[in-house]
């Protein structure tokens, strides 16, 4: 007979998990102590009557007991309890259901397996140790943007679960289920961090093939392969994958990256130059330089040097001394001689 018990137990919790137990256990409750309700309190009791015992069931088995009805007798104070007992097991059961539930979404989420919904934020597609992190940190500085970063099978949970900001995916980077998850078709911008590569012009293509139009920003070790990620999507900003700060700026702001480009060229559309303050320079401040630089030369201020201190766009009262040397964006050179012009 014990054998048969846990036999029959054993199918009963099986057959019952999750959700339905609790369920199953308040039905049972209910229609047992109505039956046994109906049975040994008085027949002209208000408390067995269909519109009446239903309310107390439950505030009896809540364990609220509002005192408007209630047994009058012996046996139905015993079944009274056993109405307590087998709310406070549902109860009991629900909750930890609930919270089961909640820890299994919570792990699948660590895990990287569940459906984001994001929108107008940043995808990072892979992940190295110590640099996402940096990443990371610069894109969330100002609190505006919210990243999903996806990384190989290799890397078994979030690595930055801390970060309320980033969300993450796992799985294989070239797989169009990555891209979904992550929302690819819904994002601002893409950036591509393979470990090599050949493993970052894969990804290209996925990124692409879910959102050809998408701002996509792609770290290579080899400049030279630009190219190729052009046949991919021509509109792709390249950046050398030892410069992480630029990856995060041209991520944020599109378009630094042509930027930088330009200016560090001699395409004649400006190039940055520097110039030593001459003798009786009459403009003091960084305020008054760029105004005369603007103005004379279409050039545009952009730091000044004192000394051994670089001030990169100080404010406009910052002092410019006799000897500084000031650094400007311009079509051409303004030769020292001419910086006296009015």
């Amino acid at each position: 007979m014990p054998i048969f018990l846990r036999r029959f137990a054993r199918q009963v919790r099986t057959r019952l998990a999750g959700w339905r137990l609790p369920l199953a256990i308040v039905l049972f409750v209910f229609a047992t102590s109505w039956l046994a309700m109906s049975l040994v309190e008085p027949a002209d009791s208000e408390l067995t009557r269909p519109e009446n015992y239903w309310w107390y069931f439950v505030v009896t088995a809540a364990t609220v007991g509002y005192g408007d009805f209630f047994p009058v007798s012996g046996p139905g104070h015993v079944v009274g309890a056993y109405v307590i007992v087998g709310g406070i097991v549902t109860l009991t059961l629900l909750f930890t259901q609930i919270a089961e539930y909640i820890q299994s979404v919570r792990g699948k989420r660590m895990r990287g397996t569940v459906q984001l919904d994001l929108a107008d934020h940043v995808v990072i597609l892979g992940y190295t140790h110590g640099r996402t992190e940096r990443i990371v940190a610069e894109l969330t500085a100002e609190d505006r943007l919210r990243i999903a970063l996806c990384a190989w099978e290799d890397v078994e949970q979030n690595p930055m679960p801390e970060e309320p900001l980033v969300n993450f995916v796992r799985g294989d980077l070239t797989n169009a289920d990555v891209m979904t998850r992550a929302c690819v078709d819904r994002a601002r911008t893409a950036l591509i961090d393979g470990r090599d590569d050949n493993e970052t012009l894969a990804i290209a293509v996925a990124v692409d093939h879910a959102k050809p139009d998408i701002h996509m920003v792609a770290a290579l070790r080899d400049l030279s392969r630009r190219e190729q990620l052009g046949y991919v999507n021509p509109g792709v900003q390249c950046v050398q994958w030892h410069m992480p700060s630029l990856l995060t700026e041209e991520t944020a702001d599109p378009g630094i990256t042509e930027l930088y480009g330009r200016l560090m060229s001699a395409a004649g559309e400006g190039s940055t130059f520097s110039v030593r303050v001459p003798p009786g320079f009459p403009h003091r401040t960084f305020g008054d330089c760029q105004t005369h630089l603007g103005r004379t030369f279409d050039a545009t201020l952009l730091a000044v040097r004192d000394t051994d201190r670089l001030a990169v766009s100080p404010h406009w009262d910052h002092p410019v001394v006799e000897g500084a040397t000031l650094y400007y964006v311009a079509r051409e050179r303004i030769p020292a001689n001419r910086m006296m012009a009015s």
